[in-house]
């Protein structure tokens, strides 16, 4: 950590390279070099120069001398106030430090020993100087009573004891966290905040229990002060040592007690904040940063310095929660305030990653990427969405880079693995895989992924090991189905597909051969359409949502008219739409979340949100989820029905327009039948139709075969047996066991899953000019209809019937 002492001459030398006609300031000329010359690698415009030359003199106008421009102490105060990081400068520009001698005589030096008493002090007392964080001396930040020292200087004292203790012990930790992957949403504050050690202390033992009381004494010192002023500096000054010290509990008891002293003060809020994100409790975190927001903008520029942080750990907070598309919000927030925030536009980046938004991520990423070039995160983020867009050949380069500066990154180690396994590049991947073990042991994905690869370079042997080192890292189903699965290609020696090593895994047909038994045998087609909904539904949880909740929201969620497309509508932004969602979908831990809300940007606001104006009608967005939420078919079409009522352009009638309900049927079969529904839609436009129709015309349209979502009812058959299994059967194709419906061929007597059937696979030794299946539910289905045939031929052969 550097001293105060030599981060003030370093900022002296920044001062006085950029001080070119010697007067003492920097105008806004010399800012504005100065502000291009310590980031060489942002290309400027003059309008976003004079946004950022408008915020530091509006700032600092009491560092402002005159024409002269900015003070040597303005200067100083901007670095202290983490506007910019004084060492990173330096280097950019190559300066040196001068030696003591060419310091003697100079104004600027007499202005640093002049400029704070508090550094005078430390001056004469360089015990302080040396073990005191640069926050101390901050003047924004720092200590600003001589009593607020004694009380640093006994707290230190008891952590010094509390850790001497600990660790003679074993009970202080240190856990390496960095390498453990984090995902692309968890960053918090400046990359100095909390240092790559994390400490874990013992919470629980006598030890402990004795520095919380002595702690306690500390705290009753501090309330026992002059003044509040006081009391609040030193509540904030034993919160700070106490985080700095990764002792999070204690110290957002000391940031509550400094809240409550100056309820107005930005940084309590602010630094309680951060404490309770740390602690995981992303919800009362976000709701202190929303306080220090509100603070900051309240107290006018005294706070501006601050904002761009504030929003970014809003953000940060918010993304702890799972609310993504809100966190890009204050994400964009932190970036328009600051330009140079490289932090804000990874975060921004990956954030639109996490919903989808594939383009906007990379060029947010690489806007990141080009004011830091060594971010590892951003390298691996932008190679995620890369690869994503189906650009690998770049994707691959950018995980190397991230590889290459961190080689222990766990998430592009892992992400690269998944890359190279949908290449077929299955030797690479099981590397990338081995590499991420050797990161995080027990990382169970990596292990089953290593599993799988190591099957498609055809080592059996060496799969079947690292699947029984997945099963003995957790006992989920799915490995347990994948030990099935390789029991039987071990078995019938298939090899896959097509790759000239024995005998074919499959072949397709084409869906006119596919026949059906009966009317109860679900068609090829429809299947494959139903499988898709049901996959969307188990992806959002929406099938858990009840129908009643959408009945509730549209009952009590009052939202404001817009008419910017010309006709009254309800609509909101997707942010707020985010909020109803999390309401709605309220069972979801927030990783899951965030991916439902994914799929329903990509699937539902992408054909809703037309105009990509950012806001959609809400009317219609409830109507649109409801034949997928859980509940009877009746109601589900009901609360669609009511959806459409609620809106703006059918209210004080109680029936809907027919142009409305054809328009929801048509955004109904775009969205989930997208290879109809898009040809569909444009035959929407021009219609004026203003007839009314009743929930009875508007089920009948809605359940209509061919130009309805008669779909519904496969769907429905699925929602009700996709999970059935079938004993031993196994598909006569991907050879895993058969889970849902299974479809029994009537002339081979071979069986296939549901999505071999939808797909029109069939095994390579049954080539029939026409395929007639049976489709059963479950197994007690096909032994009842086993008993009847054999009852049936039984009686055929008796004597009596003979």
């Amino acid at each position: 950590m550097a001293t105060r002492g030599s981060r003030s001459e370093k900022v002296k030398r920044i001062f006085q390279q950029f001080d070119g006609n010697h007067d003492g300031g920097l105008n806004r000329e010399e800012m504005a070099v100065l502000v291009v010359a310590v980031n060489p690698r942002v290309k400027f415009s003059d309008e976003q120069i004079n946004a950022i030359l408008d915020e530091v003199f509006r700032t600092y106008s009491e560092f402002i001398d005159g024409e002269k421009g900015l003070t040597y102490d303005g200067l100083l105060r901007t670095y202290d106030d983490g506007a910019g990081d004084v060492d990173r400068d330096f280097d950019a520009l190559g300066l040196e430090l001068m030696k003591p001698e060419d310091n003697a005589g100079t104004s600027i030096a007499a202005d640093v020993a002049s400029s704070s008493s508090i550094v005078d002090e430390r001056v004469m007392e360089p015990h302080k100087k040396q073990r005191t964080a640069a926050w101390a001396a901050s003047p924004n930040h720092g200590i600003v009573f001589d009593d607020t020292w004694k009380l640093v200087d006994d707290l230190e004292i008891l952590i010094k004891r509390l850790k001497s203790k600990q660790s003679k012990d074993g009970k202080v930790k240190n856990d390496n966290s960095d390498v453990y992957s984090e995902g692309w949403s968890r960053e918090l504050g400046p990359s100095t905040e909390l240092s790559d050690k994390r400490v874990s202390w013992e919470e629980t033992g006598h030890d402990y229990s004795v520095f919380v009381k002595e702690l306690g004494v500390l705290r009753s010192r501090s309330d026992g002060s002059r003044s509040r002023e006081e009391a609040f500096d030193g509540h904030m000054a034993i919160g700070r040592v106490l985080y700095d010290q990764h002792l999070f509990k204690e110290a957002l008891v000391s940031f509550k007690r400094a809240c409550e002293l100056q309820p107005a003060d930005v940084r309590p809020h602010f630094r309680a904040g951060n404490c309770l994100y740390v602690l995981a409790r992303h919800s009362e975190s976000k709701e202190e940063f929303l306080l220090a927001l509100e603070a900051a903008e309240a107290g006018g520029s005294q706070w501006a310095y601050l904002l761009p942080q504030i929003h970014v750990n809003l953000g940060i907070a918010l993304e702890g929660e799972g609310m993504v598309i809100s966190a890009c919000e204050h994400y964009r927030e932190a970036a328009i305030l600051c330009p140079t925030h490289f932090r804000a536009l990874k975060l921004l980046g990956s954030a639109l990653f996490g919903v989808g938004e594939y383009k906007a991520a990379v060029k947010a990423l690489e806007e990141a990427i080009y004011m830091k070039n060594d971010y590892a995160d951003a390298h691996c983020d932008l190679a995620s969405a890369l690869h994503a867009m189906g650009d690998d050949d770049n994707a691959i380069k950018e995980f190397q880079r991230a590889i290459d500066l961190k080689p222990g990154h766990v998430d592009a180690l892992y992400n690269l693995g998944g890359l190279y396994m949908d290449m077929g590049r299955y030797q690479r991947a099981s590397e990338m895989y081995t590499r991420v073990l050797s990161v995080w042991p027990n990382h169970w994905r990596a292990q089953l992924n290593k599993a799988v690869a190591l099957l498609g370079a055809g080592e059996t042997e060496e799969a079947k090991k690292a699947l029984k080192e997945a099963l003995k890292m957790t006992n989920r189903v799915e490995l347990h189905d994948a030990v099935a699965h390789l029991k039987q290609l071990q078995k019938k020696k298939l090899k896959g597909n097509g790759n000239g090593n024995g005998e074919e895994a499959f072949i397709i047909v084409e869906p006119s051969k596919f026949k059906t038994l009966s009317e109860k045998t679900t068609l090829r087609m429809d299947l494959s359409t139903a499988l898709d909904i049901r996959s969307f539904q188990r992806i959002t949880r929406l099938n858990r949502c009840d129908i009643d909740q959408i009945k509730k929201e549209i009952n009590e969620t009052d939202v404001p008219l817009s008419y910017s497309g010309g006709v009254p509508e309800k609509s909101i932004r997707k942010a707020s739409l985010e909020e109803i969602l999390r309401r709605l979908l309220k069972f979801l831990k927030p990783e899951t979340f965030i991916g439902a809300v994914k799929t329903i940007n990509q699937k539902v606001f992408s054909v809703l949100d037309e105009s990509e104006s950012g806001r959609l009608d809400l009317g219609m967005f409830f109507a649109v989820l409801a034949p997928v939420c859980g509940g009877s078919p009746d109601k589900r079409k009901r609360i669609a029905y009511e959806a459409l009522l609620w809106r703006p352009v059918n209210e004080g009638s109680n029936q809907i327009r027919k142009t409305d309900a054809q328009r929801y049927i048509k955004l109904l079969r775009a969205i989930y039948i997208p290879s109809h529904g898009a040809s569909e839609m444009l035959e929407i436009h021009g219609e004026m139709d203003t007839s009314l129709v009743s929930l009875a015309e508007f089920t009948a349209m809605f359940d209509d075969p061919d130009w309805g979502f008669g779909i519904m009812s496969t769907l429905l058959k699925l929602e009700f047996g996709d999970r059935n299994r079938h004993g031993s059967h196994v598909c006569a194709t991907c050879r895993y066991p058969i889970i849902g419906s299974r479809f029994k061929e009537l002339k081979s007597h071979f069986s296939l899953c549901s999505q071999c059937y939808s797909e029109g696979k069939v095994p390579p030794t049954s080539k029939l000019e026409e395929y007639r299946f049976k489709e059963y539910a479950s197994e007690s289905e096909a032994v009842k209809d086993k008993c009847m045939w054999f009852g049936i031929h039984s009686k055929a052969s008796s004597p009596a019937a003979s």
